[in-house]
């Protein structure tokens, strides 16, 4: 139909879960604040607590470990930090290990200087270099402090899932604090922190079909601690001081409960459109390359390389095509420039790849049509080459 758009960008942010949109708009009209001791400001701090013990629910934490933020950019940036407490007591984190195709909040290492960042390789599809993360770690020099490790749980670019449980065993070895970003996981992973071993979480509502500006920090416990980013009123049980945004706490929580309900059947039904789309991407275009094909990747993600065309040229045709895709990272794909998970990869980071990243309302004729689009940006690649 003419006008007709499918949105294929869920890893970029999701389409608003039914149901959310109404708890927030509800949640609009309490006009305590959550810190008074009124009856109102009390409703409004039931709603959080609410809100909280849901998006503990789906990471398998404690709602007490639970640290509201405005998105996972700035859950990164409070925890990776040189400055914790362990109790009342400083301790200080020496130096960061982390791997080389992180999202940018990540990469960049938070509140560490650039000297106390090293960044670990990881082989063509993507998996992070064990032997190299076990190395580090063994020549990690204590006596500046603990090791950190920060790595995604899944990529946001290519889908890849890494080893969490080994990368954990090997910073437990060396007595380190491991972060792990979750925030590409709900809804398409089950997650567990205690399992997956991680000492923190990073969380974003949005990736999950919940308000954009909101996220979390969630912690396995309560004793080791990094010293606050933001300071002041002491919310969040001091942790991260302003006034919570109360009506995105709720949107948050119902799109936690929704997804964390509804994963295994979603994941498979995902799966399936991802199986779908791979199989006729590459029956058009058969010199086209899945990135990170040979690895365990998220349900709903396709990374996909044309050569002869530049993802920017893909991106546009099928923009005007109808079809919402991205070249990489929501937080970079505006910007001209080498992919840094590409070329970690040992791929074309010039000519780079498109993201297509399925959710909720994706269907098989959403699917089909994108197909449809990819063969013709192929035609086209093959007329301009002739």
């Amino acid at each position: 139909m003419p006008g007709e758009r499918s949105y294929l960008d869920y890893n970029a942010t999701a389409p608003l879960l039914d149901g959310v949109r109404e708890e927030m708009i509800a949640a609009f009209s309490v006009v305590g604040n959550p810190s008074s001791v009124h009856t109102e400001g009390r409703k409004a701090r039931k709603l959080i607590e609410d809100g909280r013990s849901k998006v503990a629910t789906l990471v398998g934490a404690d709602p007490a470990n639970v640290i509201f933020t405005s998105g996972a950019s700035e859950a990164a940036s409070h925890v990776l930090t040189p400055d914790f407490r362990m109790g009342r007591s400083p301790l200080s984190i020496g130096r960061l290990y982390v791997c080389a195709i992180e999202h940018p909040c990540v990469l960049s290492g938070g509140r560490f200087p650039v000297d106390a960042i090293e960044r670990l390789p990881v082989d063509r599809n993507g998996v992070l270099d064990l032997g190299r993360l076990e190395a580090a770690l063994g020549a990690h020099d204590s006596s500046l402090g603990l090791p950190m490790v920060a790595v995604a749980l899944a990529n946001n670019e290519t889908g890849i899932i890494q080893p969490i449980a080994r990368i954990s065993a090997l910073t437990r070895k060396a007595g380190g604090v491991l972060v792990v970003d979750a925030v590409q996981a709900p809804g398409r992973l089950a997650i567990d922190i205690a399992a997956l071993g991680a000492d923190f979480l990073l969380l974003s509502a949005h990736k999950m079909g919940g308000p954009k500006g909101i996220g979390a920090l969630v912690s396995r416990g309560q004793q080791l601690m990094p010293v606050p980013l933001v300071a002041g009123g002491g919310q969040e049980s001091g942790h991260r001081s302003g006034t919570e945004n109360l009506s995105a706490i709720v949107g948050f929580g119902v799109a936690a409960h929704i997804v964390g309900d509804a994963l295994t059947s979603e994941a498979d039904r995902l799966r399936s459109l991802r199986d779908r789309l791979e199989t006729g991407l590459l029956k058009v275009a058969p010199d086209a390359e899945i990135v990170s094909s040979g690895a365990e990747r998220l349900c709903n993600t396709t990374y996909v390389a044309l050569p002869g065309m530049k993802a920017e040229t893909m991106q546009i045709g099928f923009d005007l095509e109808g079809l919402s895709v991205s070249a990489g990272s929501a937080c970079s794909s505006g910007k001209v420039g080498r992919s840094h998970v590409l070329e970690a990869l040992g791929l074309d980071a010039e000519a780079g790849a498109v993201r297509i990243s399925t959710g909720w309302q994706t269907d098989e004729a959403e699917v089909d049509r994108c197909i449809d689009a990819f063969s013709r940006l192929a035609a086209r690649r093959r007329r301009v080459a002739a």
